[in-house]
């Protein structure tokens, strides 16, 4: 049996996303470039789905349980002029927690955690924020998530489940995922052991 294809979108850009405030686990809404962001990857969604002549209702549709991926997914699948509220949410999507860290920004967290800082900045995949989960943590939830998946699945969700699936998968390592920037307003598709970007 083939691996389900996923395609997989970022949550639109917040506040805190532009001032450089990390978010993890707190509830931050979109602001109106992240409206626009979901709107648009929407639009990318279609294509795809009409390039590889695929009904957008035939495939389950799953968001992370924080509000900005949820508000994503319904701007997103209001473009696809699909029910709103008819997808799936799955707590194993949730952003990378930062624990003590949320709503820092990098210096910040340097500043007042300067020998964390400097133990993540030389292993930024196995050592936590304070208080808060690895990425190796979030790449084993991501792995349990796609081996749960009986379908090709449109997933909404964070930039740090993105890079923890990209090494659940094989498709990078550790220490190139844990810099790589997933952007707002594109869709990723997952398939055959590679990812590709769509903008």
């Amino acid at each position: 049996m083939s691996k389900p294809v996923v395609y997989y979108i970022r949550h639109g850009e917040t506040e805190w996303n532009a001032t450089g405030r990390f978010q993890g686990s707190q509830d931050i809404p979109l602001n109106d470039v992240g409206r626009k962001q979901a709107v648009q990857a929407g639009g990318i969604l279609g294509d795809l789905f009409s390039r590889d002549e695929r009904g957008v209702e035939t495939l389950p549709f799953v968001a992370s349980p924080l509000g900005r991926a949820r508000q994503t997914m319904e701007l997103l699948r209001g473009a696809l002029q699909l029910p709103l509220a008819d997808y799936a949410i799955d707590d194993r999507l949730r952003e990378i927690a930062y624990g003590r860290w949320e709503g820092s920004t990098l210096p910040q967290m340097r500043a007042s955690d300067p020998e964390i800082f400097a133990s993540r900045e030389s292993d930024k995949w196995g050592v936590p924020p304070p208080g808060g989960e690895s990425y190796a943590s979030v790449t084993v939830r991501m792995r349990d998530w796609y081996d749960s998946l009986k379908a090709d699945t449109v997933a909404v969700a964070h930039g740090g489940t993105a890079r923890a699936l990209l090494v659940a998968l094989g498709v990078e390592t550790p220490e190139g995922a844990s810099d790589l920037t997933i952007e707002q307003g594109v869709v990723y598709v997952f398939a055959d052991g590679a990812c590709s970007k769509y903008a």
